[in-house]
């Protein structure tokens, strides 16, 4: 390992710091555990399956979420782990830059997380398997390969990605196909297909609502990770056009909701949770220098937790 620096981690948490006036609120220990073990996107994954089931009418068996949890979080472990293993193996200070404090968190534990994530793997292979109808699987390799390829392709340039499944990109496609997009449509398909495909069997009634809402809120997951990219940059200028955004998918939100059918009315109060959520990242844009650089990244998450409140009524 080069010896460019002799305490990496210590140099770029000097290098995100922002000043101490501005450092308002910090996040609690348990929700800095809940982020740094990349325990928040398979969290995401299961109150947003749950919340399509419950806006759908339908019934997931107890398999389905349980497959979320283990291939999302064994997916994130490793993407923070390969991203902290390529930065310490070049060893120059921009790529160090990139990294922030979830890496260095996976990577001084990574005796740990490594077999933890590969058991999970293991797992989540065995339920595909052993559980998992056939129809499904078919259905579902689809998305596994997606899956398998963009991770192959962001992993296998030698040239260090941003920060992982948050901020690395596509290099070579256009814009509109920057990988934010490609994420979030990735994260909410495997959120609302299982929900989707029991609707279109089960019931009669239009579908249009469920996909329109499923695709709103892969806009939400996008605008997530786009934020997220921004407000980890140095560039003041990247930053602005987040509040804009939110605050545009928030009114589309309210006119999804409006014109949502009223025998559809759970869909209408899934996508006013998923206007919540983006309303929330456009206020979290605005006060982002009251919040340390780890409280913002776990309240972008926290946001996104607004079905939840649909599911405990």
């Amino acid at each position: 390992m080069p010896q460019t620096l002799p305490n990496p981690s210590a140099q770029v948490d000097d290098a995100i710091r922002i000043p101490a006036a501005s450092r308002r609120w910090d996040a609690p220990t348990p929700l800095r555990l809940w982020h740094l073990t990349s325990l928040d996107a398979p969290t995401v994954a299961v109150v947003w399956s749950l919340a399509f089931a419950w806006a759908a009418k339908v019934s997931l068996p107890a398999w389905i979420p349980l497959l979320l949890v283990l291939a999302a979080w064994s997916a994130y472990i490793a993407d923070r782990l390969l991203d902290a293993r390529a930065a310490l193996r070049t060893g120059n200070l921009q790529s160090l830059q990139s990294l922030r404090q979830r890496h260095w968190f996976h990577h001084r534990h990574r005796r740990l997380l490594g077999p933890l994530a590969i058991a999970a793997a293991c797992a989540a292979g065995c339920i595909v398997v052993g559980v998992m109808p056939s129809a499904a699987r078919e259905r579902d390799s689809v998305l596994a390969v997606a899956a398998l390829a963009y991770f192959t392709r962001v992993h296998s340039s030698r040239r260090l990605p941003a920060a992982g499944l948050s901020s690395a990109g596509f290099s070579r496609l256009a814009p509109l196909f920057k990988k934010e997009l490609f994420v979030g449509l990735l994260f909410t398909a495997a959120c609302a297909l299982p929900a989707l495909s029991r609707a279109l069997a089960q019931t009669n009634a239009p579908n249009w609502p469920l996909s329109a809402t499923a695709l709103f809120f892969a806009m939400v997951a996008w605008l997530n990770c786009h934020a997220i990219e921004r407000w980890e940059t140095d560039d003041q200028a990247q930053r602005s056009g987040v509040f804009l955004l939110a605050c545009l998918l928030t009114l589309a939100g309210l006119l999804l909701a409006y014109l949502t059918p009223d025998l559809q009315s759970r869909c209408a109060a899934l996508v006013l949770a998923g206007a919540l959520s983006s309303l929330m990242l456009a206020f979290l844009d605005r006060l982002r220098n009251r919040f340390t650089p780890l409280a913002l990244r776990i309240s972008a998450d926290l946001v996104l937790l607004t079905p939840l409140a649909l599911l405990v009524r």
